[in-house]
């Protein structure tokens, strides 16, 4: 009696998504043909952009300019700030009525489409949206900021609630807690850290895009950036792009000690010396892997 074997194939193929790769790879050389995108426009990009960031060293630092950068920066800091807490002050409300665990359909909906509507812009052209509403200034930029957080902040809250533990919730209710009880002591506590690092990713997300919205007029040091490339004061453009790279990783470094604060109690010492441990631990594992 001869033993039959069935052949079994490793890599069963899947063609639909086969198909699917090498639809995407026609139609991307199809929108590149579209949008004139050739190898010879990038060789000249290539050489006028080596021509402009030669135009752009050493960058102009003097008293006059850093001045007005500094005053720039501290604009965009104050729009960032405030632009911050009023969309986190919103979006806290906002994204318990979106939460489906814990309200009805019929207030769910209706919220999750204002979310919906306030993520659909980018923040310029909402800021572009107030200028025309409000006028040119710091205050067009927080009304765009914080319509821009409201939608962020407000979809990660309700999707961070709907995915908490409801053991915890139904042990709060049955203690007699009404639903602000159970907000308080049954929601909040599992939430709390998630929305510590929404709201830090969000202060920094504004104050990114405060040194951007002063392009349209809505204040900060956008403004000051886009008067320099008007002027051709590539030098200037320079020391103001580096100078809001300096402040987007001041504003890093702040917001992982606020959470370190938060979540572990940590003083700013304590915060900093594990910064330096954790920095040798890597050196040492990174020399002991080299050897």
């Amino acid at each position: 009696m001869t033993a039959q074997h069935s052949t079994r194939t490793a890599f069963i193929p899947n063609w639909p998504a086969r198909i699917g790769w090498i639809l995407l790879a026609i139609y991307v050389v199809w929108a590149a043909g579209q949008l004139d995108v050739t190898w010879t426009r990038l060789v000249d990009g290539l050489s006028a952009g080596q021509k402009f960031l030669g135009r752009m060293f050493p960058p102009n630092f003097s008293a006059e300019k850093v001045e007005m950068i500094t005053k720039g920066l501290l604009e965009s800091i104050q729009i960032a700030v405030i632009a911050t807490v009023i969309g986190i002050s919103l979006s806290l409300p906002i994204g318990l009525l979106a939460a489906r665990n814990l309200m009805p359909q019929w207030i769910v909906w209706p919220t999750r489409a204002l979310i919906a509507v306030c993520r659909s812009f980018h923040e310029v052209v909402i800021a572009i949206i107030f200028v025309k509403a409000v006028g040119f200034g710091a205050i067009a930029g927080i009304g765009a900021l914080v319509v821009g957080s409201i939608g962020f902040i407000s979809k990660l809250f309700a999707e961070a609630i709907e995915e908490i533990s409801p053991k915890q919730v139904e042990a709060v209710r049955a203690s007699g807690a009404g639903f602000f009880g159970v907000l308080i002591y049954g929601v909040i506590p599992q939430v709390f850290s998630r929305f510590l690092g929404f709201a830090s990713y969000q202060f920094d997300s504004n104050l990114r895009h405060s040194t951007m919205i002063g392009i349209v007029g809505a204040g900060g040091i956008g403004g000051s950036l886009f008067s320099a490339f008007q002027r051709f004061d590539y030098d200037f453009v320079c020391a103001i792009l580096l100078s809001i790279i300096a402040l987007i990783i001041v504003a890093e470094i702040f917001s992982n000690y606020v959470r370190a604060l938060f979540n572990d109690n940590l003083a700013l010492l304590d915060y900093l010396r594990n910064r330096r441990v954790a920095k040798l631990s890597r050196e040492k594992s990174a020399a002991l892997g080299a050897s």
